[in-house]
């Protein structure tokens, strides 16, 4: 390992905010969302600290990652949309079957 390579690996690891993170990412993949749940600072602030251990070389960010946050966002507004489609079926419905002139 060269000398810059090692600076740079203690110097990510000297924050205890991205060694926990190591931690967890050790125990499977995390979106940005899940990796700032235990922390009082910004998901923003977690994506600078995973840049740095990516510099680092420490993780690997890939596209399932990205495209797990998507999915996740969409699931949490799934529902509502459901729920309005449903309503829109239904009045839609009402109205083919209500009175005709």
């Amino acid at each position: 390992m060269a000398v810059d390579q090692l600076t740079g690996t203690f110097a990510a690891l000297a924050d205890p905010t991205r060694r926990a993170i190591l931690a967890r990412l050790a125990e499977g993949e995390a979106t940005v969302n899940e990796l700032a749940e235990p922390f009082p600072i910004s998901v923003q602030a977690i994506s600078k600290h995973l840049k740095v251990l990516e510099r680092a070389g420490l993780i690997r960010r890939g596209r399932s990652a990205q495209l797990k946050e998507a999915v996740d966002w969409l699931e949490k507004y799934r529902g509502f949309w459901q729920g309005s489609f449903d309503r829109l079926d239904q009045r839609l419905q009402a109205t083919e079957k209500g009175p005709r002139s």
